[in-house]
């Protein structure tokens, strides 16, 4: 006997500083996205090479990704929300003075603050928006979702639009809207109450000793290297203003969305994690070819880039899941050191590219980045047995996988209880009061599973309850049970969740 982890009473009926939190998410992910349609009107007005406009990527990717490591430390000593507040703040800043600035350094300068504000609120929104959800995290997680794909598919065309208009609108967009966001954040999020255990700075490298962790986090590296070669470098040979720019990555964007939080699960389901990664790297690979070989042919490279958002779409949501599922450390730490990993690799491949560009010839980066893609096929087949065992929960080499903890007395040898799972939900004991009815008519113990759910999206990962709260409530469940006369036991399960667990 089960219910659904976490079901909410209805997807719109989110406290208003769900709705605000989602907002701001919505303006965050527009970020990456948002510059794309501009870049050869900035290499145009600012008189730039496209290998000093691509360090706008690198820039703010590798300022993200080292801020990663330090945003936990950050988050367990002020919480989450003032964490998250101080990230809108530092992205207004700095999208503002970009906007202002006159000259490529200045931007590329201005786009590392941006960088360090979006680690800053990308590492707590997650947390922040299941923390103030109500009736369970289900629904938050979705909202979380659908504002994550708006943002990538809106930014590119937000950018066409303003960048149309001068390459300065988007920065500009961009400050005025997360001023918004801020505001709002302010006034409507409640305060979060800081972790009971702080935690250390150096922790989220310390987990990178675990064979599976640092196994899928050089795998993202890798994947993230062609990625981020497409997205800095693709625009060039296409040869499209920036409204055309705009339209194309959105178009592109709406695949990511639909494929990450639609078709990715299924997949996953089906045919299992790894399967699908192997064959989804391999499509990329080939995708990225297509454009190194068809860079002379606009056409080409507009088809190929657009279809690869399906592709991006479900490496995304399973290269995340992977990670979480084979990390033997705590949840939150474990996304601070894959999101390290992931946005070196992002960051460095603009960077690269533009040298190799200005080295050889345009198509010589999207080899490269085709190469990469093909690479991180046998370093995912390293870590295979690991993540399989993980899906089946077995395996003996790392604590991976789901895990059932006993809480109180376990259960007596030979009995056949009724089993009732529920999660931290307000149905919950209505459901175990349920169960037990069961029990007594078939003169059974009761056992009560508590499904404690790590919610994964995209490159985050957010435990819905700590450890202690899962306890508590089982050990409610048990004396309530007890003062009913009810034979009980119970126990924790604690799992890795996804796009479909959150339904």
């Amino acid at each position: 006997m089960s219910t659904s982890h976490g079901k909410s009473p209805g997807l719109l009926r989110q406290p208003k500083a769900v709705w605000a939190v989602a907002f701001a998410c919505v303006i965050s992910f527009m970020g990456i996205g948002l510059v794309d349609p501009i870049l050869p009107a900035l290499a145009d007005s600012l008189d730039a090479t496209p290998s000093q406009v691509s360090l706008l990527f690198s820039s703010y990717l590798i300022v993200t990704a080292v801020a990663m490591l330090f945003v936990g430390w950050i988050s367990s000593r002020i919480g989450a929300k003032r964490t998250m507040v101080a990230g809108l703040a530092v992205i207004v800043v700095f999208a503002a003075l970009a906007g202002a600035t006159g000259s490529i350094n200045g931007i590329v300068g201005f786009r590392a603050g941006w960088g360090l504000g979006n680690a800053m609120f990308i590492a707590t929104s997650l947390a922040v928006i299941v923390a103030s959800a109500s009736g369970g995290f289900s629904g938050a997680i979705i909202l979380y979702e659908t504002a994550l794909g708006l943002g990538i598919a809106v930014g590119p065309l937000l950018g066409g639009e303003l960048g149309a208009i001068s390459w300065r609108g988007p920065f500009f967009g961009v400050a005025v809207l997360m001023a918004v966001a801020l505001v709002a954040t302010l006034v409507l999020v409640p305060s979060t109450p800081k972790p009971e255990r702080p935690t250390s700075p150096i922790a989220p490298l310390k987990a990178l000793r675990h064979r599976g962790l640092l196994t899928m986090g050089i795998m993202a590296l890798l994947y993230n290297w062609g990625f981020f070669t497409m997205l800095g470098y693709a625009p060039y040979p296409m040869e499209l203003e920036a409204h055309q720019l705009g339209l194309v990555f959105t178009g592109w964007g709406l695949l990511v969305a639909a494929f990450s939080v639609f078709f990715a699960p299924r997949l996953q389901a089906r045919y299992g994690t790894a399967p699908v990664l192997y064959a989804n790297l391999f499509g990329l690979a080939v995708v990225m070819a297509v454009i190194a070989a068809g860079v002379e042919t606009p056409t080409v490279v507009i088809v190929a880039v657009i279809a690869s958002g399906a592709f991006i779409g479900i490496n995304n949501t399973l290269t995340t899941q992977a990670v979480m599922l084979v990390s033997p450390v705590e949840r939150p730490v474990a996304s601070s050191a894959y999101g390290f990993l992931r946005f070196i690799g992002g960051g460095l491949a603009p960077y690269v590219a533009g040298k190799l560009a200005d080295a050889t010839d345009l198509g010589v980066p999207f080899y490269l980045g085709a190469a990469t893609f093909l690479l991180a096929i046998p370093v995912l087949a390293s870590g295979h047995r690991l993540l399989v065992r993980a899906e089946r929960s077995t395996g003996d080499d790392e604590p991976v996988g789901p895990s059932l903890v006993p809480v109180g007395r376990t259960a007596e040898p030979g009995s056949r209880p009724v089993v009732v799972a529920v999660g931290p939900h307000d149905r919950a004991a209505a459901v175990v009061d349920a169960a037990a009815l069961l029990a007594r008519a078939t003169d059974s113990p009761l056992e009560v599973v508590h499904v404690r759910q790590t919610a994964v999206v995209e490159e985050q990962a957010v435990d819905t309850e700590t450890d202690e709260q899962a306890r508590a409530a089982v050990g409610a469940h048990l004396d309530r049970l007890a003062a009913q006369g009810v034979r009980a036991t119970g126990r924790v399960l604690t799992v890795v969740g996804d796009h479909a667990a959150a339904g």
